[in-house]
């Protein structure tokens, strides 16, 4: 009865299940890689964004360049305080600011933006506290450079004097007359009574809708394995009724049977042919 699994297309049919579960399997298995992956990500950047569980400060040196494994720790780095510049449209708890960035000239001669704090309203540069003189050490969170679309960076340009509108070495290149770090820290306490700003998350980092999508390919991958398993005893059960159909000599086309079967059926129920025969009557007499 199963002497059909050895016919090409059933050979074809089995090539081709055993290849796609392994497939389905290996690519449900990577989803749900990316997805723990971005799980991981995002408790590290949690953890160290929690005051009570920062590890303890690093030289600059040692954290750059920037990347996942170093954005968002701590970081320690020496210096002198010298150009000042306001970066505004920066909102904080839903109040619009702007970011009060000090740039710190390192013993290397090459300087470090340093966000001091953030202050509420317009940018304007009476309100803004002037940064300690002399050799001072910061302590702060290490923060990538900053493009136009992150962390609610506008596109504007021809900012006035004394503003700019991203974080970034390509852009303070264009404003001061010494190197700058591709890179900026944030203060964990802010200085002189300004409000220290809070560590961002590096993009794909976060629990984000790329995460739950990850998420949802996972489950599609899984159903697509149940899907093969389904459809394939599916096949095998109507070609196993349409064998066992032959075998009784049934027509798989309309459930009748068919051949000298059929033949017999229908000769051992139909009636006697004389018997459909009308009988002659006899002609009157006389006629």
């Amino acid at each position: 009865m199963y002497r059909f699994l050895l016919t090409p297309r059933w050979w074809g049919i089995n090539v081709f299940v055993v290849l796609a579960i392994p497939f389905c399997i290996f690519m449900g298995s990577w989803q749900l890689g990316r997805f723990e992956d971005r799980v991981q990500d995002h408790e590290t950047v949690t953890t160290r964004q929690d005051p009570s569980r920062r590890e303890a400060a690093r030289p600059l040196a040692e954290m750059l360049p920037v990347d996942k494994a170093t954005v968002g720790k701590q970081t320690t780095v020496s210096g002198r305080y010298a150009d000042q510049l306001l970066v505004p449209e920066r909102k904080l708890d839903d109040r619009e600011g702007f970011y009060v960035l000090t740039l710190l000239r390192t013993d290397d001669g090459e300087a470090l933006p340093v966000v001091r704090g953030w202050l509420p309203g317009d940018p304007d540069t009476a309100e803004v506290p002037a940064p300690p003189t002399g050799h001072v050490t910061v302590t702060g969170a290490l923060q990538a450079a900053e493009s136009v679309g992150s962390n609610g960076v506008s596109g504007r340009s021809g900012w006035p004097d004394g503003q700019t509108g991203a974080i970034s070495a390509a852009t303070l290149l264009n404003l001061v007359p010494y190197d700058v770090y591709d890179a900026w820290v944030t203060l964990n306490v802010g200085d002189s009574g300004m409000r220290a700003v809070p560590v961002s998350a590096p993009q794909g980092t976060g629990l984000d809708l790329k995460a739950f999508q990850n998420l949802g390919y996972t489950a599609e991958w899984f159903a697509f394995v149940g899907f093969v398993i389904f459809m394939w005893f599916r096949l095998l059960r109507r070609e196993v009724e349409l064998a066992r159909d032959a075998e009784l000599g049934l027509d798989p086309d309309d459930g009748t049977e068919s051949g000298d079967a059929a033949d017999e059926s229908r000769s051992s129920t139909r009636p006697d042919a004389a018997e459909d025969e009308p009988k002659p009557q006899a002609s009157p007499s006389g006629a």
